[in-house]
């Protein structure tokens, strides 16, 4: 809605007004702050409301075997032609109040102008947006909407002078917003001898109304029907309020209204636009989605505990269906889900309360057993860490240079011997990386002791006792697997050593003795004492050398 647009401005307003403003004391006050807002024109909607009501009792009055439904109300005229448009027909072929008292202005005030429909109904925006014509409406404001802008232009009571209705003015159209309340501007009672329709209002009431209404003809009577409980309990007014005062202040401002233009001047405003040019005639725009299966109902209505059986299952209705086998229906069609049935939802959460209980129980005893897995786990670190430094502390003590590799032949850990046997430049390196870890073996020692490594490490097979020389040195190396495929392990001795010197004397006379022990014993009968003597002469250099040690 743009006030400033340069259009020329009308507003129509509800009836309902007197039960949205009570704070505002006289009505012609409440038409001045419309004015105020830039609307030249104010109408009051009561006098389509008359008019309507009068094609209403004609239509009524002069039955013809068609039972008729009021077209007053967006909501039932759009439920009906959505979800029972075989009923459509049925429908009172004229336009809600609200458009024929657009059409009015626009009759009355040719020219580009903009018509802003103010009431509590949102869904007479379904009228302004309908795509099957052109709407006399432009815009709708609900009161809640229009208290804003009082607010937002600072407009009151007190700010406003008296301003009446731009004519023509209603009577008892006034009594719209409330049930039968367009009968009655029509001079029709609900007698319930004599009448010839029935009023309801509330969304229950017009649906067990429109439903028995398609199924039985032994109603045989009109429907009046209203899908709030009136207008003055719309969603358009505000959230406060009582709906008896409400009605109290509607009769009231009716009275006051009906007072106001006589009736004479009315009935020459009502014979000046005939009925005719305000027919309207309702198409149906089915939105009905087909039957589910049989089964596929059951199976929901088992989902949720229920049977089927309307006289068994007393649904308490707070999904908003009227059974539970309807609202299994609109399941199986996608549009509700089974967990707007309460009970069924009541009975999920104590299972999910359940589920969560167990689900807490097991996560505690995973957190106690991941709780004891870590001090294990602490404990076998610091084991071995403790392994570790022994095991560093030993190879440190053992007179052998000792060092073991990967399966690159890089350095996991050596000794000082080793670091000492390999000389200055290992030193260097020592002192920049402790122990050599990580080194590259093969820039340490000679090619022949890597081609050593290496087929050990290829055939898993131990290399013991080789001796090599390296630049001065004649050097001893055994390389032996410590993990297949993967570690190695290897001592290296400088034979150039007195102690190493010694023994190596002791090792090879020992082995002079193993392997001429067998001989000596098959050919002592021939020797006699001669081998005797050999035995302990070698006994003695070995015992010598020990000695020495």
């Amino acid at each position: 809605m743009d006030l400033e647009s340069g259009k020329t401005c009308y507003a129509i307003i509800d009836p309902s007004i007197s039960a949205e403003f009570p704070d505002i004391t006289d009505y012609r006050n409440f038409v001045g702050m419309i004015r105020a807002l830039g609307f030249k024109g104010v109408f009051d909607m009561s006098f389509a409301v008359d008019l309507s009501a009068q094609a209403h009792a004609d239509i009524f009055t002069d039955f013809r075997g068609k039972y008729r439904i009021s077209a007053k109300c967006p909501s039932v005229i759009s439920f009906i032609r959505k979800y029972y448009p075989e009923l459509t027909d049925n429908l009172v072929p004229m336009p809600i109040p609200a458009i024929i008292m657009a059409e009015i202005i626009r009759k009355k005030n040719p020219g580009d102008s903009m018509v802003t429909l103010i009431n509590p109904c949102l869904a007479s925006r379904l009228d302004i947006r309908r795509a099957d014509a052109t709407s006399p409406v432009d815009t709708q404001l609900t009161f809640p909407e229009l208290r804003e802008l009082f607010t937002l232009k600072k407009i009151s009571e007190n700010s406003v002078e008296f301003s009446e209705f731009d004519p023509p003015n209603g009577r008892t159209g006034s009594l719209f917003p409330m049930s039968a309340g367009l009968m009655q501007a029509a001079g029709q009672f609900e007698n319930l001898l004599d009448s010839n329709f029935l009023s309801e209002e509330g969304r229950q009431n017009m649906l067990e109304a429109v439903d028995e209404f398609a199924k039985t003809y032994d109603i045989r009577k009109h429907l009046d029907l209203f899908y709030c409980e009136g207008c003055i309990m719309g969603p358009g007014m505000s959230a406060t309020g009582h709906k008896f005062r409400r009605m109290t202040l509607v009769t009231e401002y009716a009275r006051k209204r009906t007072g106001i233009t006589g009736k004479d001047e009315w009935t020459r405003e009502i014979n000046s636009f005939p009925l005719a040019d305000f027919t309207r005639t309702y198409t149906p725009d089915s939105q009905i989605l087909p039957e589910p299966d049989e089964s596929e109902i059951n199976d929901i209505l088992s989902l949720i505990g229920k049977t089927g059986n309307d006289d068994i299952d007393r649904g308490c209705q707070a999904c908003g269906y009227r059974s539970c086998r309807d609202f299994a229906v609109s399941v199986a069609q996608g549009l509700a889900k089974a967990e707007m049935c309460h009970l069924y939802g009541t009975k999920n959460r104590q299972e999910y309360i359940r589920s969560l209980k167990t689900s807490n129980d097991q996560l505690a005893k995973a957190q106690k057993a991941l709780q004891e897995s870590e001090k294990l786990a602490r404990e076998e670190k610091e084991m071995t860490r403790e392994y570790s430094e022994t095991l560093s502390a030993l190879l440190q003590k053992i007179p052998s240079g000792v060092v073991i590799v990967n399966e690159n032949l890089r350095i996991i850990q050596s000794n000082s011997t080793f670091i000492e046997i390999l000389g200055e430049e290992a030193k260097t390196i020592d002192e920049v990386i402790p122990g050599l870890k990580g080194a590259d073996l093969k820039t340490l020692l000679p090619p022949q002791m890597i081609n050593l490594f290496s087929h050990a490490l290829q055939h898993n097979q131990e290399v013991l006792h080789k001796d090599i020389q390296m630049e001065n040195r004649m050097l001893n190396l055994s390389v032996f697997p410590i993990k297949k495929g993967n570690t190695l392990g290897a001592i290296l001795r400088d034979l150039s050593l007195p102690e190493v010197q010694k023994e190596e004397v002791i090792k090879k006379v020992t082995e002079v003795i193993d392997k001429n022990l067998e001989m000596v014993q098959k050919i002592g009968f021939l020797l006699g004492e001669g081998a005797s003597d050999t035995e302990k002469m070698l006994n003695s250099i070995i015992k010598y050398y020990r000695s020495e040690d």
